[in-house]
């Protein structure tokens, strides 16, 4: 395996995020956040009253592939010949307890029961706002057909619920049944305890539909970097649709070690060479301290500043098809 498209790295049994000195994710670094140590002494402008995301969409036309936000994470994508469901989270809370804090601020706009037949399902990684067990549990039980593709070291968590599932570590690819679905590097870490941190491993996926051609982007959670989005557009060419996050990002020295901002958002836009893409990672949950409602007007400033057309990267609604 050539250099660039290597594993992620691991020590002492746990994986590392090899361009990222200081994660600031320990115990008291949380602390220290919340006690306003990170803050952020610089604002950008404030967004106008009212203020509606330039874009000039075509109608909707259910023959042709399409992306459905169902909220955060998930996202349900028709490539035309398959369909896909990302990080299915449906729970009122991202938590392991039902705390006030982690509530669900939007509802997904139709139940589980109502989706329809899928292909596969896409799982990034094991935080609670990604991986929601009552959900995968409830899936597993309506379509038991489904090929599930999680992270390495992942599959245990899965198996103990009965699910068979393709565990993948990054650059490795899983082909079949008309797709080729490749998992790909982010910049996050992994845990759901006080005790299992990143002994599992997060990634992104490409999915490429080998009939057609159409391929999309699921970047999952992350950081940026100037290596990995720039490698990931190497080896793919061609990504008609990017599904990125936009929010998650105040205070920015304590946020962006693991979570993008709309401008670093803009930036994997660019490195990977998108087609299309698409906001998520906001509008559902409050993890940080940007309000709910900013990331579309921090993105619009974004791509403002690098003069690139709006109707290229889209904050959609929640529930609304768009064609890609």
């Amino acid at each position: 395996m050539r250099e660039e498209y290597s594993p992620c790295p691991e020590q002492d049994g746990r994986f590392v995020n090899q361009h990222l000195k200081e994660e600031l994710r320990g115990f008291w670094d949380f602390v220290l956040w919340k006690m306003g140590k990170y803050n952020d002494l610089d604002l950008t402008e404030p967004p106008p009253d009212i203020f509606s995301y330039p874009s000039s969409l075509k109608l909707y036309n259910p023959s042709n592939p399409s992306a459905v936000w169902v909220g955060h994470s998930t996202y349900l994508v028709d490539t035309g010949a398959g369909k896909f469901l990302t990080d299915p989270v449906w729970n009122q809370y991202c938590s392991p307890v039902p705390l006030q804090v982690f509530a669900r601020k939007s509802s997904p706009p139709f139940s589980l029961q109502a989706l329809p037949k899928l292909t596969a399902i896409l799982i990034s990684h094991n935080h609670y706002d990604h991986l929601d067990d009552r959900a995968i549990q409830t899936l597993f039980s309506l379509q038991p057909h489904l090929q599930w593709f999680v992270p390495k070291r992942l599959s245990p968590w899965f198996k103990r619920r009965g699910i068979s599932c393709h565990e993948l570590d990054w650059w490795q690819t899983w082909e079949g049944e008309g797709h080729r679905i490749t998992a790909v590097p982010s910049q996050h870490f992994s845990g759901r305890t006080l005790f299992d941190k990143n002994k599992t491993l997060w990634n992104g996926y490409v999915v490429e539909e080998i009939a057609t051609g159409k391929t999309f982007y699921f970047v999952g959670d992350t950081g940026y970097n100037p290596f990995h989005f720039k490698q990931i557009g190497k080896r793919f060419p061609k990504i008609d649709l990017s599904l990125i996050p936009i929010g998650t990002y105040v205070p920015k020295k304590f946020m962006s070690p693991v979570h993008c901002s709309p401008y670093e958002a803009v930036e994997i836009h660019l490195d990977v060479k998108s087609r299309f893409s698409l906001g998520m990672h906001w509008n559902t949950f409050r993890l940080s301290d940007e309000p709910l409602e900013r990331p579309p007007y921090d993105l619009y400033l974004a791509m403002k500043e690098k003069k690139l057309p709006f109707d290229t990267f889209l904050p959609i609604e929640i529930g609304a098809p768009i064609n890609w």
